[in-house]
Protein backbone atom coordinates (compact mmCIF):
# COMPACT_ATOMS: atom_id res chain seq x y z
CA UNK A 1 0.00 0.00 0.00
CA UNK A 2 2.82 2.42 0.89
CA UNK A 3 4.45 1.82 -2.50
CA UNK A 4 1.18 2.55 -4.29
CA UNK A 5 0.70 5.79 -2.39
CA UNK A 6 4.27 6.85 -3.20
CA UNK A 7 3.90 5.88 -6.87
CA UNK A 8 0.60 7.71 -7.24
CA UNK A 9 2.12 10.74 -5.54
CA UNK A 10 5.06 10.85 -7.95
CA UNK A 11 2.82 10.32 -10.99
CA UNK A 12 0.51 13.12 -9.81
CA UNK A 13 3.49 15.45 -9.35
CA UNK A 14 4.86 14.57 -12.80
CA UNK A 15 1.50 15.24 -14.48
CA UNK A 16 1.11 18.47 -12.52
CA UNK A 17 4.58 19.65 -13.59
CA UNK A 18 3.84 18.69 -17.20
CA UNK A 19 0.60 20.66 -17.15
CA UNK A 20 2.22 23.84 -15.87
CA UNK A 21 5.14 23.54 -18.29
CA UNK A 22 2.65 23.27 -21.16
CA UNK A 23 0.49 26.07 -19.74
CA UNK A 24 3.33 28.55 -19.21
CA UNK A 25 5.39 27.85 -22.33
CA UNK A 26 2.78 26.93 -24.95
CA UNK A 27 -0.80 27.70 -23.95
CA UNK A 28 -0.86 31.00 -22.04
CA UNK A 29 -0.94 34.24 -23.98
CA UNK A 30 0.76 37.25 -22.41
CA UNK A 31 0.27 39.64 -25.32
CA UNK A 32 -1.74 42.77 -24.62
CA UNK A 33 -5.38 43.13 -25.62
CA UNK A 34 -5.66 45.21 -28.79
CA UNK A 35 -7.01 48.29 -27.00
CA UNK A 36 -3.85 48.58 -24.85
CA UNK A 37 -1.32 48.36 -27.68
CA UNK A 38 0.66 51.57 -28.02
CA UNK A 39 -0.46 52.88 -24.62
CA UNK A 40 1.96 53.57 -21.79
CA UNK A 41 1.07 50.13 -20.40
CA UNK A 42 2.44 48.47 -23.54
CA UNK A 43 5.93 47.13 -22.66
CA UNK A 44 7.01 47.77 -26.26
CA UNK A 45 6.81 51.51 -25.49
CA UNK A 46 9.28 51.43 -22.58
CA UNK A 47 11.34 48.24 -23.02
CA UNK A 48 13.74 47.52 -25.85
CA UNK A 49 13.58 44.29 -27.87
CA UNK A 50 16.18 42.53 -25.70
CA UNK A 51 14.41 43.52 -22.46
CA UNK A 52 11.10 42.26 -23.87
CA UNK A 53 12.65 38.89 -24.75
CA UNK A 54 14.40 38.55 -21.39
CA UNK A 55 11.30 39.47 -19.38
CA UNK A 56 9.27 36.76 -21.16
CA UNK A 57 12.00 34.13 -20.71
CA UNK A 58 12.73 34.97 -17.10
CA UNK A 59 9.09 35.21 -16.06
CA UNK A 60 8.18 31.85 -17.60
CA UNK A 61 11.03 29.98 -15.91
CA UNK A 62 10.52 31.74 -12.58
CA UNK A 63 6.78 31.00 -12.64
CA UNK A 64 7.45 27.36 -13.47
CA UNK A 65 9.82 27.10 -10.50
CA UNK A 66 7.14 28.58 -8.25
CA UNK A 67 4.51 26.06 -9.33
CA UNK A 68 6.98 23.18 -8.98
CA UNK A 69 8.36 24.06 -5.56
CA UNK A 70 5.25 23.95 -3.34
CA UNK A 71 3.90 20.55 -4.52
CA UNK A 72 7.46 19.22 -4.33
CA UNK A 73 7.26 20.00 -0.61
CA UNK A 74 4.12 17.84 -0.36
CA UNK A 75 5.85 15.01 -2.19
CA UNK A 76 8.83 15.29 0.15
CA UNK A 77 6.66 14.95 3.27
CA UNK A 78 4.85 11.99 1.71
CA UNK A 79 8.16 10.23 1.01
CA UNK A 80 9.34 10.94 4.58
CA UNK A 81 6.24 9.13 5.83
CA UNK A 82 6.05 6.11 3.52
CA UNK A 83 9.79 5.35 3.67
CA UNK A 84 9.70 5.27 7.47
CA UNK A 85 12.11 8.20 7.84
CA UNK A 86 9.74 9.89 10.27
CA UNK A 87 9.88 6.66 12.27
CA UNK A 88 13.67 6.73 12.12
CA UNK A 89 13.82 10.35 13.29
CA UNK A 90 11.77 9.46 16.36
CA UNK A 91 13.94 6.40 17.04
CA UNK A 92 17.17 8.41 16.76
CA UNK A 93 15.73 11.08 19.04
CA UNK A 94 14.75 8.47 21.63
CA UNK A 95 18.22 6.93 21.56
CA UNK A 96 19.92 10.32 21.98
CA UNK A 97 18.21 11.57 25.13
CA UNK A 98 15.74 10.60 27.83
CA UNK A 99 14.30 14.12 28.03
CA UNK A 100 11.12 14.69 26.00
CA UNK A 101 11.98 18.26 25.02
CA UNK A 102 15.41 17.23 23.73
CA UNK A 103 13.88 14.31 21.81
CA UNK A 104 11.45 16.72 20.15
CA UNK A 105 14.32 19.05 19.22
CA UNK A 106 16.33 16.16 17.72
CA UNK A 107 13.34 14.90 15.72
CA UNK A 108 12.72 18.44 14.42
CA UNK A 109 16.35 19.05 13.46
CA UNK A 110 16.45 15.83 11.44
CA UNK A 111 13.23 16.71 9.62
CA UNK A 112 14.46 20.28 9.01
CA UNK A 113 17.81 19.02 7.70
CA UNK A 114 16.26 16.54 5.26
CA UNK A 115 13.81 19.23 4.05
CA UNK A 116 16.68 21.67 3.54
CA UNK A 117 18.68 19.14 1.52
CA UNK A 118 15.66 18.08 -0.56
CA UNK A 119 14.64 21.62 -1.50
CA UNK A 120 18.16 23.00 -1.90
CA UNK A 121 18.44 22.17 -5.65
CA UNK A 122 15.31 24.16 -6.50
CA UNK A 123 16.47 27.05 -4.31
CA UNK A 124 19.87 27.06 -6.01
CA UNK A 125 18.30 26.93 -9.48
CA UNK A 126 16.18 29.94 -8.57
CA UNK A 127 19.27 31.79 -7.29
CA UNK A 128 21.28 30.90 -10.41
CA UNK A 129 18.42 31.98 -12.65
CA UNK A 130 18.22 35.42 -11.05
CA UNK A 131 22.01 35.76 -11.32
CA UNK A 132 22.06 34.83 -15.00
CA UNK A 133 19.38 37.40 -15.81
CA UNK A 134 21.17 40.06 -13.75
CA UNK A 135 18.38 40.37 -11.22
CA UNK A 136 20.48 39.10 -8.33
CA UNK A 137 23.87 40.64 -7.52
CA UNK A 138 24.36 38.47 -4.45
CA UNK A 139 27.50 36.37 -4.04
CA UNK A 140 27.15 32.65 -3.34
CA UNK A 141 28.55 32.94 0.24
CA UNK A 142 26.07 35.73 1.00
CA UNK A 143 23.23 33.68 -0.47
CA UNK A 144 24.24 30.63 1.55
CA UNK A 145 24.33 32.76 4.69
CA UNK A 146 20.71 33.80 4.06
CA UNK A 147 19.77 30.16 3.39
CA UNK A 148 21.29 29.09 6.70
CA UNK A 149 19.51 31.90 8.55
CA UNK A 150 16.28 30.67 6.93
CA UNK A 151 17.10 27.13 8.07
CA UNK A 152 17.61 28.04 11.73
CA UNK A 153 14.60 30.36 11.86
CA UNK A 154 12.50 27.62 10.26
CA UNK A 155 13.84 25.06 12.73
CA UNK A 156 13.11 27.33 15.70
CA UNK A 157 9.57 28.01 14.51
CA UNK A 158 8.97 24.34 13.74
CA UNK A 159 10.28 23.28 17.16
CA UNK A 160 7.86 25.64 18.93
CA UNK A 161 4.96 24.44 16.78
CA UNK A 162 5.63 20.72 17.22
CA UNK A 163 6.17 21.08 20.97
CA UNK A 164 2.97 23.03 21.60
CA UNK A 165 0.70 21.29 19.06
CA UNK A 166 1.55 17.74 20.11
CA UNK A 167 1.26 18.61 23.78
CA UNK A 168 -2.23 19.96 23.04
CA UNK A 169 -3.07 16.83 21.01
CA UNK A 170 -2.33 14.66 24.01
CA UNK A 171 -4.39 16.90 26.31
CA UNK A 172 -7.41 17.19 23.99
CA UNK A 173 -7.80 14.90 20.99
CA UNK A 174 -10.91 16.69 19.72
CA UNK A 175 -10.26 20.38 20.40
CA UNK A 176 -6.47 20.67 20.11
CA UNK A 177 -6.84 22.63 16.87
CA UNK A 178 -8.92 25.33 18.62
CA UNK A 179 -6.46 25.69 21.51
CA UNK A 180 -3.55 25.75 19.05
CA UNK A 181 -5.24 28.56 17.14
CA UNK A 182 -5.85 30.48 20.36
CA UNK A 183 -2.15 30.32 21.21
CA UNK A 184 -1.17 31.22 17.64
CA UNK A 185 -2.86 34.64 17.90
CA UNK A 186 -0.48 36.22 20.46
CA UNK A 187 2.45 34.31 18.92
CA UNK A 188 1.71 35.76 15.45
CA UNK A 189 1.36 39.29 16.81
CA UNK A 190 4.58 38.90 18.82
CA UNK A 191 6.52 37.74 15.74
CA UNK A 192 5.15 40.60 13.64
CA UNK A 193 6.16 43.06 16.37
CA UNK A 194 9.70 41.62 16.46
CA UNK A 195 10.10 41.25 12.67
CA UNK A 196 11.49 44.74 11.87
CA UNK A 197 13.89 44.96 14.82
CA UNK A 198 15.03 41.36 15.36
CA UNK A 199 14.44 39.15 12.32
CA UNK A 200 14.90 41.48 9.30
CA UNK A 201 18.28 42.86 10.54
CA UNK A 202 19.64 39.28 10.44
CA UNK A 203 19.59 39.57 6.63
CA UNK A 204 20.30 43.26 5.96
CA UNK A 205 21.25 46.56 7.57
CA UNK A 206 18.41 49.04 8.19
CA UNK A 207 18.84 52.71 8.96
CA UNK A 208 16.83 55.95 8.83
CA UNK A 209 16.63 57.61 5.44
CA UNK A 210 19.98 59.31 4.67
CA UNK A 211 18.82 61.81 2.04
CA UNK A 212 17.65 64.70 4.23
CA UNK A 213 16.14 66.68 1.34
CA UNK A 214 14.07 63.68 0.32
CA UNK A 215 13.24 63.10 3.98
CA UNK A 216 11.85 66.63 4.23
CA UNK A 217 9.60 65.98 1.22
CA UNK A 218 8.39 62.72 2.74
CA UNK A 219 7.74 64.49 6.07
CA UNK A 220 5.59 67.02 4.25
CA UNK A 221 3.70 64.27 2.44
CA UNK A 222 3.30 62.25 5.64
CA UNK A 223 1.93 65.21 7.58
CA UNK A 224 -1.02 65.34 5.18
CA UNK A 225 -1.89 61.79 6.16
CA UNK A 226 -1.03 62.08 9.88
CA UNK A 227 1.63 59.40 9.60
CA UNK A 228 4.81 59.23 11.76
CA UNK A 229 7.51 59.68 9.13
CA UNK A 230 10.23 58.63 11.55
CA UNK A 231 9.14 55.13 10.61
CA UNK A 232 10.66 55.47 7.10
CA UNK A 233 13.82 53.36 6.73
CA UNK A 234 16.15 52.36 3.94
CA UNK A 235 17.87 48.99 3.60
CA UNK A 236 21.05 48.06 1.75
CA UNK A 237 19.77 45.69 -0.95
CA UNK A 238 22.08 46.75 -3.81
CA UNK A 239 24.62 44.10 -2.79
CA UNK A 240 21.95 41.45 -3.31
CA UNK A 241 19.64 42.57 -6.12
CA UNK A 242 18.90 45.01 -8.91
CA UNK A 243 15.16 44.84 -8.20
CA UNK A 244 13.24 47.73 -6.67
CA UNK A 245 10.89 47.52 -3.71
CA UNK A 246 9.25 49.30 -0.80
CA UNK A 247 6.97 47.81 1.83
CA UNK A 248 5.23 48.21 5.17
CA UNK A 249 6.31 45.96 8.04
CA UNK A 250 5.80 45.54 11.78
CA UNK A 251 2.96 46.52 14.08
CA UNK A 252 2.51 49.05 16.87
CA UNK A 253 5.58 51.07 17.80
CA UNK A 254 7.78 48.89 15.56
CA UNK A 255 5.78 49.55 12.38
CA UNK A 256 7.75 51.18 9.58
CA UNK A 257 7.92 51.88 5.86
CA UNK A 258 11.03 50.41 4.24
CA UNK A 259 12.67 51.56 0.99
CA UNK A 260 15.33 49.50 -0.73
CA UNK A 261 18.43 51.51 -1.59
CA UNK A 262 18.07 50.27 -5.18
CA UNK A 263 14.77 52.15 -5.29
CA UNK A 264 16.44 55.27 -3.93
CA UNK A 265 19.31 54.98 -6.43
CA UNK A 266 17.24 54.43 -9.59
CA UNK A 267 14.10 56.50 -9.11
CA UNK A 268 13.61 60.26 -9.02
CA UNK A 269 12.29 62.07 -5.95
CA UNK A 270 8.83 62.40 -7.54
CA UNK A 271 8.72 58.66 -8.24
CA UNK A 272 9.82 57.84 -4.69
CA UNK A 273 7.18 60.19 -3.29
CA UNK A 274 4.56 58.35 -5.34
CA UNK A 275 5.76 55.07 -3.80
CA UNK A 276 5.72 56.67 -0.35
CA UNK A 277 2.15 57.83 -0.86
CA UNK A 278 1.22 54.28 -1.86
CA UNK A 279 2.82 52.82 1.27
CA UNK A 280 1.24 55.50 3.45
CA UNK A 281 -2.16 54.36 2.19
CA UNK A 282 -1.58 51.02 3.90
CA UNK A 283 -1.22 52.90 7.19
CA UNK A 284 -4.21 55.14 6.57
CA UNK A 285 -6.57 52.30 5.56
CA UNK A 286 -5.25 49.87 8.22
CA UNK A 287 -4.42 47.24 5.61
CA UNK A 288 -1.83 45.59 7.83
CA UNK A 289 -4.33 44.96 10.61
CA UNK A 290 -7.00 43.81 8.17
CA UNK A 291 -4.42 41.39 6.77
CA UNK A 292 -3.63 40.06 10.24
CA UNK A 293 -7.33 39.54 10.97
CA UNK A 294 -7.79 37.73 7.66
CA UNK A 295 -4.76 35.54 8.29
CA UNK A 296 -6.00 34.57 11.74
CA UNK A 297 -9.46 33.72 10.37
CA UNK A 298 -7.97 31.56 7.61
CA UNK A 299 -5.66 29.86 10.12
CA UNK A 300 -8.66 28.98 12.33
CA UNK A 301 -10.44 27.34 9.40
CA UNK A 302 -7.18 25.75 8.25
CA UNK A 303 -6.40 24.16 11.60
CA UNK A 304 -9.94 22.77 11.88
CA UNK A 305 -9.71 21.20 8.41
CA UNK A 306 -6.21 19.91 9.21
CA UNK A 307 -7.46 18.20 12.37
CA UNK A 308 -10.33 16.52 10.52
CA UNK A 309 -8.14 15.43 7.60
CA UNK A 310 -5.39 14.07 9.85
CA UNK A 311 -7.88 11.97 11.78
CA UNK A 312 -9.42 10.59 8.58
CA UNK A 313 -6.07 9.88 6.88
CA UNK A 314 -4.54 8.18 9.94
CA UNK A 315 -7.66 6.02 10.41
CA UNK A 316 -7.61 4.97 6.75
CA UNK A 317 -3.91 4.87 5.80
CA UNK A 318 -2.12 5.13 9.13
CA UNK A 319 -0.44 1.74 8.74
CA UNK A 320 0.84 2.49 5.23
CA UNK A 321 2.12 5.91 6.34
CA UNK A 322 3.61 4.39 9.51
CA UNK A 323 1.58 6.70 11.78
CA UNK A 324 0.12 4.86 14.79
CA UNK A 325 -1.91 7.85 16.04
CA UNK A 326 -2.60 11.48 15.23
CA UNK A 327 -0.96 12.67 18.45
CA UNK A 328 2.25 10.74 17.74
CA UNK A 329 5.08 13.01 16.61
CA UNK A 330 5.56 10.78 13.56
CA UNK A 331 2.43 12.41 12.10
CA UNK A 332 4.14 15.83 12.00
CA UNK A 333 5.12 15.59 8.30
CA UNK A 334 1.44 14.90 7.54
CA UNK A 335 0.47 17.96 9.59
CA UNK A 336 2.91 20.13 7.62
CA UNK A 337 1.84 18.65 4.28
CA UNK A 338 -1.86 19.34 4.87
CA UNK A 339 -1.17 22.89 6.10
CA UNK A 340 0.97 23.58 3.04
CA UNK A 341 -1.77 22.27 0.73
CA UNK A 342 -4.39 24.42 2.42
CA UNK A 343 -2.19 27.51 2.22
CA UNK A 344 -1.64 26.92 -1.49
CA UNK A 345 -5.36 26.32 -2.05
CA UNK A 346 -6.30 29.50 -0.16
CA UNK A 347 -3.66 31.69 -1.84
CA UNK A 348 -6.08 32.85 -4.59
CA UNK A 349 -8.32 34.30 -1.86
CA UNK A 350 -5.52 36.02 0.07
CA UNK A 351 -3.98 37.29 -3.18
CA UNK A 352 -7.34 38.68 -4.30
CA UNK A 353 -7.72 40.62 -1.04
CA UNK A 354 -4.11 41.82 -1.29
CA UNK A 355 -4.60 42.98 -4.90
CA UNK A 356 -7.67 44.93 -3.81
CA UNK A 357 -5.72 46.63 -1.02
CA UNK A 358 -2.82 47.43 -3.34
CA UNK A 359 -5.25 48.85 -5.89
CA UNK A 360 -6.71 51.07 -3.14
CA UNK A 361 -3.19 52.19 -2.25
CA UNK A 362 -2.49 53.05 -5.90
CA UNK A 363 -5.64 55.19 -6.04
CA UNK A 364 -4.61 56.91 -2.80
CA UNK A 365 -1.15 57.70 -4.21
CA UNK A 366 -2.65 59.12 -7.40
CA UNK A 367 -5.07 61.35 -5.48
CA UNK A 368 -2.43 62.44 -2.97
CA UNK A 369 0.39 63.31 -5.37
CA UNK A 370 -1.62 64.24 -8.48
CA UNK A 371 1.53 63.20 -10.33
CA UNK A 372 0.37 60.69 -12.95
CA UNK A 373 3.63 60.81 -14.90
CA UNK A 374 5.61 59.79 -11.81
CA UNK A 375 3.19 56.93 -11.19
CA UNK A 376 3.38 55.59 -14.73
CA UNK A 377 7.16 55.85 -15.01
CA UNK A 378 7.55 54.23 -11.58
CA UNK A 379 5.58 51.16 -12.65
CA UNK A 380 7.47 51.02 -15.95
CA UNK A 381 10.79 51.10 -14.10
CA UNK A 382 9.62 48.40 -11.68
CA UNK A 383 8.79 46.19 -14.67
CA UNK A 384 12.18 46.83 -16.25
CA UNK A 385 14.17 46.24 -13.05
CA UNK A 386 12.43 42.96 -12.20
CA UNK A 387 11.93 41.73 -15.78
CA UNK A 388 8.30 41.14 -14.85
CA UNK A 389 5.49 40.53 -17.31
CA UNK A 390 3.08 43.40 -17.75
CA UNK A 391 0.20 41.01 -18.50
CA UNK A 392 0.95 37.65 -16.82
CA UNK A 393 -1.07 34.44 -17.46
CA UNK A 394 -4.29 34.10 -15.49
CA UNK A 395 -3.12 31.25 -13.20
CA UNK A 396 0.09 33.15 -12.43
CA UNK A 397 -1.92 36.21 -11.47
CA UNK A 398 -4.30 34.16 -9.30
CA UNK A 399 -1.64 32.18 -7.42
CA UNK A 400 1.34 34.56 -7.40
CA UNK A 401 0.25 38.16 -7.62
CA UNK A 402 -0.47 40.06 -4.41
CA UNK A 403 -0.41 43.28 -6.48
CA UNK A 404 -2.44 44.22 -9.55
CA UNK A 405 -0.62 43.51 -12.81
CA UNK A 406 1.40 46.35 -14.30
CA UNK A 407 -1.15 46.50 -17.12
CA UNK A 408 -3.88 47.18 -14.56
CA UNK A 409 -1.81 49.63 -12.53
CA UNK A 410 -0.65 51.76 -15.46
CA UNK A 411 -4.07 51.62 -17.13
CA UNK A 412 -5.67 52.88 -13.90
CA UNK A 413 -3.45 55.96 -13.97
CA UNK A 414 -4.16 56.58 -17.66
CA UNK A 415 -7.90 56.36 -16.98
CA UNK A 416 -7.45 58.85 -14.12
CA UNK A 417 -5.66 61.21 -16.52
CA UNK A 418 -8.51 61.01 -19.05
CA UNK A 419 -11.12 61.55 -16.35
CA UNK A 420 -9.26 64.59 -14.97
CA UNK A 421 -8.91 66.14 -18.44
CA UNK A 422 -12.60 65.65 -19.22
CA UNK A 423 -13.59 67.31 -15.94
CA UNK A 424 -11.41 70.34 -16.72
CA UNK A 425 -13.00 70.82 -20.15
Amino acid sequence: MARKIGLYGMIAYFLYALFFYWYLFYFSNTSLPFEYEGTQADPATFLNARELMLSEEYSKIRNLLFFLSTPFEWLFYLIILITGLSNAFKKWAGQSSKYKMVQTAIYTIWLSFFAFVATFPLSYISYSLSKSYNISTQSFPSWMKDELIDFWLSFGTMFIIVTVVYWLMKKSKKRWWLYAWGLSVPFTLFIMFLQPVVIDPLYNDFYPLKDKQLEAKILELASKANIPAEHVFEVNMAEKTNSLNAYVTGIGSNSRIVLWDTTLNRLSDDQILFIMAHEMAHYVEKHLYIGIAGYLLLSLVGLYITARLMEWIVNKWGEALKIPAVNDIRSFPLFLMILSMLMFASSPISNFVSRYQESRADHYAIEMTKNTEAGITTFQELSRAGLSQVNPPLLVKIFRYGHPTMLERISTIEEYELKTRSQKQ
